[in-house]
């Protein structure tokens, strides 16, 4: 169900737990799988103008469907409701696929501001007062698996007041003005990020920006627990990662029998 940013919205969204991670090869399903976490919201955001791939990003062909849509889907089946921020030109532009309208709660299109902060502080506001946790996540990254939204959702219920998915850098990082850094103490940061829906308030009611909202958080004084993240969880920023997301996909669309090389 799509609900404008001028329209009321039904915030009751379907409830229960989420089973688990799906199997790779039913991944790409998305709209076949539902089971929302009770409390759980999320804020895509999408508001950005995509200088550096040449053009609106988020509204890219992968597959069968945009790029937006693989990220909301994703975010659908962990939450109760979706609120999907877009650049002010293009809020009437995109709807949510119709697979979303059987199995999930409400997708509420909002627009964002100049700046990324502004715009989840738009999203923010859409959010219902009893929401328990928030996550924030790229529009630009569509293909994060359950089993990030799972964990990140779980330390936050287990008692951290934010959570982030972290990948191990594998490049060796160099100073600019000279020698290298310690590769074993960096880790590169994902989303979607969760925070108790209080903190990611907070952290937002001065009006700071910042790439990275749980930053904002940790310098609002919040613990921000890190959790494993996933390669295969590309953001999408140049025209070459939307070659690597389609040869991911259809990774994840074949059947186990193929690609199995008999000796």
């Amino acid at each position: 169900m799509a609900v404008s940013g001028s329209e009321s919205a039904n915030f009751g969204g379907s409830r229960g737990a989420h089973a688990g991670a799906a199997a790779a090869a039913g991944e790409s399903d998305l709209a076949n799988l539902g089971g929302a976490e009770a409390g759980v919201w999320a804020i895509v955001a999408a508001a950005g103008a995509g200088n550096r791939f040449g053009g609106a990003k988020q509204f890219s062909p992968l597959g069968d469907r945009r790029v937006l849509d693989w990220t909301v889907q994703g975010a659908a089946r962990w939450c109760e409701g979706v609120v999907v921020v877009l650049p002010p030109a293009d809020e009437h532009a995109w709807r949510p696929p119709e697979s979303l309208d059987d199995c999930c709660g409400p997708v509420v299109v909002v627009a964002g501001g100049v700046l990324r902060s502004d715009s989840v502080r738009c999203g923010l506001s859409r959010i219902p007062d009893d929401a328990e946790i928030v996550l924030v996540h790229d529009g630009a990254r569509p293909l994060a698996g359950d089993g990030v939204y799972e964990r990140v959702i779980e330390a936050v219920r287990a008692g951290a007041d934010a959570a982030v998915p972290v990948i191990g850098v594998t490049d060796t990082i160099r100073w600019r003005d000279g020698g290298t850094v310690d590769r074993s103490r960096l880790a590169a940061v994902q989303t979607p990020q969760a925070f108790r829906a209080d903190v990611l308030r907070a952290a937002h009611s001065a009006g700071a920006d910042a790439t990275d909202d749980a930053a904002l958080a940790e310098a609002a004084g919040a613990t921000v627990a890190t959790v494993d993240g996933d390669s295969r969880n590309l953001k999408i920023t140049e025209a070459h990662d939307l070659v690597t997301a389609e040869a991911l996909l259809r990774t994840d669309q074949m059947p186990a029998s193929e690609g199995v090389v008999h000796g």
